[in-house]
């Protein structure tokens, strides 16, 4: 997981505090294929707003650990998670500077 400053996450929260989730989590949990499209939401737009649908938290699951495990796998920051809906953010990848022979 990145790191994020406290300032940096009131500016995200800012941002998306009106945007609706553009990914829901459903009864399958936190699938390869979810995981691939937060991946693509991110290198797109640097952040990321998920729902959890209440199907998706049986047993002991929380929206904070299924939270925690998409922030793992995207290798980004978790934001905020209020209620069902959690926040990612990860900065934009410097583009590697093609090397000099």
């Amino acid at each position: 997981m990145s790191k994020i400053t406290t300032r940096m996450k009131r500016h995200v929260r800012h941002v998306l505090k009106d945007e609706n989730p553009t990914i829901w989590v459903g009864k399958e949990g936190l699938t390869p294929q979810l995981a691939a499209e937060i991946e693509k939401q991110l290198q797109r737009t640097k952040m990321v707003k998920v729902r959890i649908l209440p199907a998706a938290l049986q047993g002991e699951v929380t929206a904070q650990t299924i939270g925690a495990k998409a922030a793992e796998q995207t290798n980004s920051a978790l934001v905020e998670v209020r209620g069902h809906v959690f926040i990612l953010f990860r900065k934009h990848k410097a583009e590697e500077e093609p090397s000099q022979p």
